[in-house]
């Protein structure tokens, strides 16, 4: 049996014990101030960009989690908001193992609108490697006789069932987009849960999902439902459509995006930076 550190990132259960809001400090316009690596609005910055690049490049094959920054600074951009530059490390999604390096920067804007990324990463799989897992994902799919359907995705003892890991892990890539979006610069999310999923048949080569999902809002530790319609075929965008909802605030907001590989989000295959 499997607990549920097996199954979620680390860096989830360890942000579990943070509750209390961290704020920037005041910075002069255009001044830039180093911050610690462990601080959470480092962290948070740095899983903004993952959850981007999560989402962008389109492929359960490579889903990254967030492995240690190693640098962070803030910069205060008159008229615009607060800019992250990040070097940190990633780890696969899946096995915990190391993924590779990125740099970043994210700039949550004054505005009410999403932050604004731009990353590049190295990976240790090879793109053939992680097209390979792919195919193989769509292939479980495309070659169920009935309509996938499932619930409390893992389960309250931390475990999948293998013939569920497919919509899983499409499941972290859609959500993706929507933590990206719901972000600010003291919020973040993680994906704790598929409370329910069901597959839609096309005629076409296109997969398509109805997911409830369940966010982590941190540091609030508050509970999101939304729902999210994904549909997705290897080599293609995402395509994400979602609204949510919470007990205390109900009916919250509604998007739709579709991305892959788009400017912003770079790879490269080689040594650590």
């Amino acid at each position: 049996m499997q607990g549920l550190s097996a199954v979620l990132p680390a860096a989830f259960l360890r942000l579990l014990c943070f509750s209390a809001l961290q704020l920037p400090a005041a910075a002069a316009p255009g001044a830039e101030r180093e911050l610690s690596p462990s601080s959470r609005l480092a962290a948070g910055a740095a899983r903004v960009a993952l959850h981007y690049l999560n989402f962008q490049t389109a492929s359960p094959g490579a889903l990254q989690a967030l492995g240690q920054v190693r640098k962070a600074t803030l910069k205060s951009i008159p008229d615009s908001g607060h800019k992250y530059y990040l070097q940190f490390t990633t780890e696969d999604y899946k096995s915990g193992e190391n993924a590779g390096s990125c740099l970043a920067t994210v700039l949550y804007p004054e505005t009410k609108s999403p932050p604004v990324v731009n990353i590049k990463c190295t990976q240790s799989k090879d793109q053939e490697q992680i097209q390979e897992e792919d195919n193989r994902l769509y292939q479980k799919i495309r070659h169920k006789t009935k309509s996938i359907t499932g619930k409390n995705i893992p389960d309250s003892h931390g475990n999948i069932e293998p013939a569920l890991e497919p919509v899983w892990a499409l499941a972290v890539a859609g959500s993706s987009y929507i933590m990206w979006e719901k972000s600010t610069e003291n919020m973040g999310y993680f994906m704790a849960q598929v409370k329910s999923v069901k597959q839609w048949i096309r005629k076409d080569d296109f997969t398509e999902f109805d997911y409830t999902i369940l966010l982590h809002e941190i540091p609030t530790q508050d509970i999101i439902s939304c729902h999210m319609r994904l549909t997705w075929l290897p080599g293609h965008p995402l395509k994400v459509k979602y609204f949510c909802a919470s007990e205390n605030h109900g009916l919250e907001d509604g998007s739709g995006m579709e991305s892959g590989s788009a400017a912003g989000v770079l790879h490269e295959k080689g040594p650590n930076f």
